[in-house]
């Protein structure tokens, strides 16, 4: 299905066209390692090297759309020492037009359109693009995927298959977001691409259970279980009933999951729940929000119980919290004038 060709809000910051032909690759080579991470790249066309990079940026993560032919790039030992790489994202991969050709964790695949995968920056990875190719980068906070699913060595190079519902679903949310991020103010537009990621996570998970090993089925029901609280922190019925049948498991045998990871399902949720509202209440783009509504937002069914239990984790009530986050921020910005 299109995905990008309909999207107005990116915008194209690289193009060959018009470039003297000696310069394009040098210069494709510039722009999408600065959008990406250092890499080695080899141009595989004998022709005259045609590119175009396309971007957003949507609540806060960005999106960046390649469009060019007969391309190999490879991140190695050498280019991830570079001061310029980036530990800290993981890219999602969505091919658009084409197919791909990728190596990484002795994971070897090759994706075609509509298909995804997750690249890790911090251990080397190959993509070769035969012909024509279309993709559709992603860059997450590494934590976001990492707090769901487990460390990226585990999911890192898995193929999802661009035919799979939950993919379609992933897909088409993702591209109305595109379609319409620079009409949603700030806050909205953190929320959707929220669960935006949310649904790629979902999807991440389906691919892990489908080829684990036994030993790796309680970690994956972990993983599963982290991520269905990821998408339903809102939801205030919440509770490890509702999640032991949202995985699949009963009760107690996802209790002795949790308890062999050291933690207990409802303090997970009232953790997540908590991390959440404290980074709500520290963005600037969500003051508009009363307490009681980021309350809400987060699961909590009544603001006196959310400031009990604020104050428990973070030593502050909610509304010391944004004062303290938003006068730092403030501070910030003054000294960067």
């Amino acid at each position: 299905m299109p995905f990008v060709q309909a999207a107005p809000a990116m915008q194209t910051i690289f193009s060959t066209a018009g470039m003297a032909p000696k310069d394009r690759f040098r210069r494709w080579r510039d722009v999408s390692e600065d959008r990406i991470v250092p890499m080695e790249q080899a141009y595989l066309g004998e022709e005259a090297f045609d590119a175009t990079i396309d971007a957003a940026r949507v609540g806060g993560v960005d999106f960046t759309k390649f469009s060019f032919r007969n391309l190999r790039a490879s991140t190695t030992p050498r280019t991830l020492r570079h001061e310029n790489h980036r530990t800290d994202h993981l890219f999602i991969s969505m091919v658009l037009s084409g197919t791909v050709r990728a190596d990484q964790n002795d994971r070897s695949s090759t994706d075609k359109a509509g298909d995804f995968a997750v690249r890790d920056t911090n251990t080397p990875w190959t993509i070769e693009h035969n012909g024509y190719s279309e993709v559709l980068a992603i860059a997450v906070p590494r934590e976001r995927l990492e707090t769901a699913l487990g460390s990226a060595r585990t999911f890192a190079g898995l193929t999802v298959d661009g035919d799979l519902p939950a993919t379609l679903l992933a897909r088409s949310f993702l591209a109305n977001l595109l379609r319409e991020g620079d009409r949603l103010p700030p806050h909205s537009a953190e929320r959707m691409v929220g669960i935006g990621i949310d649904l790629i996570v979902a999807c991440l998970a389906e691919r892990l259970a489908q080829e684990a090993p036994r030993p790796m089925h309680g970690t994956l029901v972990i993983q599963r279980a982290k991520a269905f609280i990821e998408a339903h922190l809102g939801d205030p019925t919440l509770d490890p009933p509702l999640l032991a049948a949202a995985v699949g498991v009963s009760l107690r045998r996802l209790q002795e999951l949790f308890h062999e990871h050291g933690q207990h399902i409802a303090d997970w949720i009232w953790q997540r729940r908590l991390e959440a509202a404290a980074v709500r209440l520290a963005d600037p783009g969500c003051t508009h929000l009363s307490i009681g509504t980021l309350a809400y937002s987060c699961g909590f069914a009544n603001q006196a119980h959310f400031a009990r239990r604020f104050k428990a984790r973070y030593g502050l009530v909610p509304s010391e919290h944004r004062h303290a986050a938003l006068m730092s921020t403030d501070k910030v910005r003054k000294r960067s004038r």
